[in-house]
Formats: structure tokens, sequence, C-alpha cells
């Protein structure tokens, strides 16, 4: 097995912080014309929208529904205290649901899961689909993950759900298949910020993401179907999402519905709208800062409370790197950020 259950980036931090952090996307958004006032007052009617979606004081709609989960606890998990349920489920980035961290739990509880299709296609002997039931088909697990995010906050979650691997073997990639590009549910319908450009920030839908075909293969890279021991809520990518620890947050795809195995790099939604801002590699790495902030700390969500924010210093590939470093020996990790 490549990792044991204590490695060097399995440290013990009592760390307990609350939800104030810094909405840097949310202020690139507004640099970029999406968020400005005047754009916003120009029409009542988006404003309206725009109100209702950034409004704390939201009228009560139906609740989703989350069922237990069975789960094996895994070695590759880490010892780090984890973040509140609470904080993990009610402090989210989705921009299909509102650009507000509150936004996505408020505005999705009616989201529709099942019936649900996973294809994996393209460079493959046997492409897939997968409904709800199948997604919960594997063998599951409990891995406690650190998630470090672009806006430099971080929490510690405990998903549960299998290596994308143990999918992507199932379709026998061929040897054309180079990298894996997934693409998430589109449905303005139900994922309002998709058909609105105020709501959604402006950036294209749907949401698309991708790996390398070894990134994607790596024992850490996991599907998850649930998070603290239940199937995941919809603020959190329901029924199936991407989690990639060494890597920020917004390369971790929320409700997918495509896995498509290519030849050539993909294109992927943040490099789309901010090519000098959010590469295509995205690892975790506090030498490199964001062109507007620094990356070498972050801020820990845990319980929370007022006046109990801590910083910690950022580790190297979000402190996974003895697993996954010699993916990218000799590369410049300035240059693929």
């Amino acid at each position: 097995m490549l990792l044991k259950s204590k490695q060097s980036y399995d440290l013990t931090e009592a760390a307990v912080t609350d939800e104030a952090v810094f909405y840097n996307r949310r202020r690139l958004l507004q640099q970029m014309g999406f968020l400005g006032a005047g754009s916003l007052l120009a029409s009542s009617a988006s404003a309206g929208l725009l109100d209702f979606f950034s409004s704390g004081d939201k009228p009560a709609g139906p609740q989703f529904q989350q069922a237990p989960l069975t789960s094996i606890r895994s070695p590759y998990s880490t010892a780090e205290t984890m973040t509140a349920e609470s904080k993990a489920t009610g402090h989210n980035n989705f921009y299909e649901f509102g650009l507000g961290k509150d936004d996505p739990k408020a505005n999705a509880q009616g989201f529709k899961v099942n019936p649900w299709q996973l294809t994996v296609s393209g460079a493959v002997n046997k492409p897939l689909q997968l409904d709800y039931d199948a997604l919960f088909a594997p063998e599951l697990e409990e891995r406690i993950y650190r998630l470090r995010c672009v806006e430099a906050w971080s929490m510690v979650i405990p998903w549960v759900g299998y290596p994308l691997a143990t999918l992507l073997r199932q379709a026998e990639p061929t040897s054309a298949a180079r990298y894996v590009a997934f693409q998430t549910l589109h449905d303005p319908a139900q994922m309002p910020g998709q058909g609105n450009r105020f709501l959604g920030g402006g950036i294209r839908y749907p949401y698309i993401e991708g790996l390398r075909l070894d990134e994607a293969m790596h024992p850490l890279t996991f599907l998850a179907v649930g998070v603290y021991g239940k199937t995941l809520p919809p603020q959190n990518g329901a029924p199936v999402r991407l989690v990639v620890p060494w890597k920020y947050g917004f390369k971790s795809i929320k409700s997918i519905v495509g896995i498509k195995l290519v030849e050539r790099e993909p294109a992927t939604t943040w490099n789309i709208s901010a090519p000098n801002e959010y590469g295509f590699y995205a690892n975790v790495n506090p030498q490199v800062d964001h062109p507007r902030w620094s990356q070498a700390s972050e801020r820990r969500i845990t319980r929370g409370g007022l006046g109990s924010d801590e910083r910690i210093p950022t580790q190297m590939f979000n402190g996974y790197g003895e697993a996954v470093a010699d993916l990218y020996a000799g590369m410049n990790l300035r240059k693929y950020f």
C-alpha cells in the first residue's frame, strides 16, 4: 500500500476558527463586471433575483433528505481535527446555486438526484452508464481529507466513496487516453446560477474540470458519494463529486454527469474565466501566490466562533507531497500552476 495510517502529512492541529473568510473570487467577479452595482441596477428584475440569492432571510422550502451510508475507515485518512458538519455543509462555493457561501445550502434543498446518470466515455474499451444506485455499488470507504480552497481557507472533511481508479479501470482506458475530463450537470431549472449571469457569476456553464490520467488513477483521487456518514447533500455536490486532496478545491468538481477520457488536455472552467489566476494543475503550493493574495497560510475552519480565527501555514501539495510529488518530478510548478 502506498500510504500508511500515519504519515508526515498526518499532523495533529486543534485549529478552531470561524466562518468569516474573505470572498476573493467574488471580488474577481465584481472586477469582471458580473457583480457590479451599476450592472445590477440596470435591471430591477436581476437585482431582485440577486437579492434573493444573497439575502440571509430566504424562504423555507423542502429539505433535502440524506441517507446513512455504511463504510470502512480508510488508512488514507488524516488524524487532524475534523471540521464540524454544520460548517462543511453550510460554507460552500457552488455558484450554480448562488455566489454567497451560505447560498448553496439555502437554495439547493429541492435539487433532484434520483434518477441520475453518470457516463464514462471517450478513449475507453468499455463505456459505462451508471444510474443512481450504481454510484453506491463499489465498497465504500470513509476518508478524512484536508480540503484547501484557493481562497486560503481550509477544512478537514470525512468523505465517503471510493477511488476514481475503481471506475476508470472498469471502463478500460485505451492507449490514447492521457487526460480525464469531467462535467457537472447542466440544468438551469434546478441550478439557477447556470441560467443567470448575475446569480452564477458570469462563468461558462456547465462546469468542467480535468486531470491528467496518472493524477486521476492515483490512489488518493476519490469519488465521494457521501460525507459525515451520509449521502451527500446538494450543496456539497450530490449525488457524486470528485475529491483531489492535494489540489485547490475548485478542481474537485461537483454533481458529475460526465467523465470522458481524452488525448489532449481538456479545458477547465476557472482556467477559461481567468487563465492567469487559475491554472490547469492547481496544486496547493504555498510558494506560488495567487496574483491577488498570498497562499503561504490558510484559515482553518473547524468549530468556528467569534474571536477563534487561527491561521496555519499551508503545506506543499496540502500535506500530501509524500504521496504525490513524484507525479510532478522535473516540472516547473511556477509555470505549470
